[in-house]
């Protein structure tokens, strides 16, 4: 198995290398990942100036990695044309959580679906940071358990995964669709001007079987997904209504 891994932190995060250690389990890895930090980055890819990749001054030990001056998504995509024949492209593990809403903006999980764009399966890692860096070593069974369920079948899939500090088993969910809280908070730099920080935080508790509810409660969050935005009940209910040609 060919497995392409990436993030959106950048090629210096001790999450890919954890990654990529682990992935070396499961078969041949190459790492291409963004020569400086793109979370939140989302979907966005460069075409308004070249791209290029350079080896990556980080060592991994036994692997063939690279940095690229692009987004995730860009990543994937170079790294998917030089790499001929992937078979999975990886993303991760993330220095912060991916879940709810919060998959909208997310650049991790960003390339895992430009993989799937390129009908490659795409599999995506995140956990929470406190004021210390995850103890990946302590993620570990759990990172190289979900590889071994997920890669098993071969089918093309997208897939959401979330590691709480303390994991205590593992669970399929469904994103988390609740109201979040986006706040600007103003202050000002050493020289007085002002600057402004945007947050989010949940407005409501998470629904048991979602992706929040199983991290807030030890469990490794599985969360199929697909590209397809269309709402197919609020369709058919046009379709239904109205005589519009679709």
């Amino acid at each position: 198995m060919r497995i392409l891994i990436t993030n959106d932190d950048g090629i210096y995060s001790p999450g890919i290398a954890a990654l990529a250690r682990i992935a070396q389990k499961f078969g041949e890895v190459r790492v291409v990942a963004p020569d400086v930090e793109q979370s939140s980055m989302g979907h966005a890819v460069t075409h308004s100036r070249p791209l290029s990749y350079k080896k990556s001054p980080i060592e991994f030990p036994g692997i063939e990695a690279y940095r690229v001056n692009g987004t995730p998504a860009d990543c994937v995509a170079l790294g998917t044309h030089l790499w001929s024949k992937t078979d999975v492209v990886l993303s991760g593990i993330n220095m912060g959580p991916n879940l709810g809403n919060g998959m909208w903006h997310s650049g991790t999980l960003a390339a895992a679906k430009q993989a799937v764009l390129f009908g490659i399966k795409g599999i995506a890692f995140s956990t929470p940071v406190g004021k210390t860096e995850p103890d990946f070593r302590k993620l570990e069974p759990f990172v190289e358990k979900t590889l071994a369920l997920l890669l098993e079948d071969p089918k093309l899939a997208l897939f959401n995964v979330n590691f709480p500090e303390n994991p205590q088993g593992m669970r399929y969910t469904r994103q988390s669709v609740r109201l979040y809280d986006g706040t600007i908070i103003p202050g000002q730099d050493p020289l007085g001007r002002k600057h402004y920080w945007f947050t989010v935080s949940p407005l409501e508790p998470a629904e048991e079987g979602t992706d929040r509810w199983a991290v807030e409660n030890n469990f490794v969050s599985i969360t199929p997904l697909r590209l397809d935005l269309t709402n197919e009940a609020e369709l058919a209910k046009a379709l239904q209504s109205h005589n519009l040609p679709i």
